[in-house]
């Protein structure tokens, strides 16, 4: 029997992580360099938010984030702050 958790299949590494999301495959970024996301600290992320104007799955691709609270990267052209103060507007009109 193995000493990993539920889901794990290597330290650290869990199977949900590489289950592509179903509105994945249909996002402008399938196939961008990851890195183009994940930017230093006081980036504004442009390269990365270019490709989220021209998504269809844009809208998806936020509310996962919010949903996860997804700590780093663009995410639906949102950046890590804005998906902050996003998150919090929508928990005060709810």
């Amino acid at each position: 029997m193995s000493d990993k958790p539920q889901g794990m299949i290597l330290d650290g590494l869990y199977r949900h992580l590489f289950i592509p999301l179903g509105w994945a495959t249909d996002a402008a970024c399938r196939d961008a360099d990851p890195e183009v996301f994940f930017i230093n600290r006081g980036d504004s992320g442009e390269e990365a938010k270019a490709y989220c104007e021209r998504c269809d799955v844009r809208e998806a691709c936020l509310a996962f984030a919010l949903s996860s609270g997804e700590r780093h990267g663009i995410w639906g052209g949102m950046t890590t702050k804005q998906r902050r103060a996003e998150g919090l507007r929508r928990r005060q009109v709810a």
